[in-house]
């Protein structure tokens, strides 16, 4: 069972409803340890007195903010305390407003609030169903671990998440920030606009997370293993290279030419499984649950190999258990799973 990072509770008018925050996501990065090159000595970090070389326990150590001139003001962690009595153990909303107003940049890392107790249940569930049957969220602020932050409360299937933000000042602007971009004179028109509009028409989708994943960690977690069994690491191929100018209107007709062929494919595959497999069925297995007439959508999935994203050909060779998967881009992938699955029906 997870454990809450923070208690407190959340006010809003004259309500108040003790809670618990809990992390809503986990990493999964390959971490590694560090080591003096040519030999197994670890390197080590340790909390020093500048002055002495000796080290210092946690409990011993102070904050201290520079005021120029090498001078610092110290300031002790109850004195942080003392000026805020309370915010540290309350988020107070000040205002509900529309989810969709919020510019996504001011997101910054979502956690998950629960009731403290069961008897916390309907108060909050009753806040949760307010902001979720409005679309709104409620802009709060408050104190963890030394910092104030501010953020958004949502619904989000009947559990509050706490979305922490950037304020205003931290935002950067891109126009005084970043160079080489476009001007109202730069902008695309004509043939060029109505192809790049054509290109992302036709790659358009729903949004499925599970379909992406971290494959860097899985080729790294592969390198250490290959390391380990002294196998030969085979290096990837290099990122494309940049589109020139004159051939941007030729390359954008291209992808959508080859978008549209590699849907169209996928259509006719499905649509010739499911004409045999309509052929082949019975009476009685026509009246078979959906689960069972699934497997026919899957098989018809799998030779199509050439309409399939890289996320769905990396979860097929893994089902299919490819050796070397984790290396391959997607084109070695393409033709190592319809291999596979041709030998596979072969047998």
């Amino acid at each position: 069972m997870a454990r809450a990072i923070w208690t407190g509770s959340i006010s809003f008018g004259l309500v108040t409803i003790p809670v618990g925050l809990f992390s809503a996501t986990e990493d999964h990065t390959v971490h590694f340890n560090q080591f003096q090159r040519g030999t197994s000595d670890r390197i080590r970090y340790k909390r020093v007195n500048e002055r002495t070389g000796d080290e210092v326990a946690y409990q011993d150590i102070v904050k201290g903010h520079d005021v120029g001139g090498g001078q610092y003001v110290v300031v002790e962690p109850q004195e942080l305390e003392d000026i805020a009595p309370g915010r540290s153990r309350s988020i107070d909303i000040s205002v509900f407003v529309d989810l969709d107003e919020i510019d996504p940049v001011f997101f910054e890392r979502t956690y998950w609030l629960a009731p403290a107790k069961p008897d916390y249940v309907r108060a909050y569930s009753l806040l949760a169903q307010a902001m979720e049957a409005d679309n709104r969220v409620g802009i709060a602020t408050f104190v963890m671990r030394g910092k104030e932050y501010l953020t958004a409360l949502r619904a989000d299937r009947g559990v509050l998440a706490l979305q922490t933000m950037h304020f205003a000042d931290e935002i950067r602007d891109p126009h005084e920030q970043l160079t080489n971009l476009p001007e109202d004179d730069a902008k695309a028109r004509g043939r060029e606009l109505d192809m790049a509009t054509a290109l992302v028409r036709s790659m358009s989708g729903p949004w499925h997370p599970e379909e992406f994943q971290d494959t860097y960690s899985e080729r790294v977690a592969k390198l250490i293993e290959d390391k380990r069994e002294g196998r030969e690491v085979v290096a990837e191929s290099g990122p494309p290279e940049p589109t020139e100018v004159t051939d941007l209107l030729e390359a954008l007709r291209r992808s959508v030419e080859r978008t549209r062929e590699q849907h169209g494919g996928q259509r006719r595959g499905t649509e010739r499984t499911g004409a045999r497999t309509a052929r082949r069925r019975s009476p009685e297995s026509a009246r078979r649950p959906a689960a069972g007439r699934k497997r026919g959508g899957e098989a018809g999935a799998v030779r199509d190999v050439a309409a399939m994203s890289k996320a769905e050909l990396d979860r097929m060779a893994r089902k299919l258990e490819i050796p070397g998967r984790s290396r391959m881009n997607r084109d070695e992938l393409a033709a190592a799973v319809g291999q596979a699955s041709a030998s596979g029906r072969a047998s």
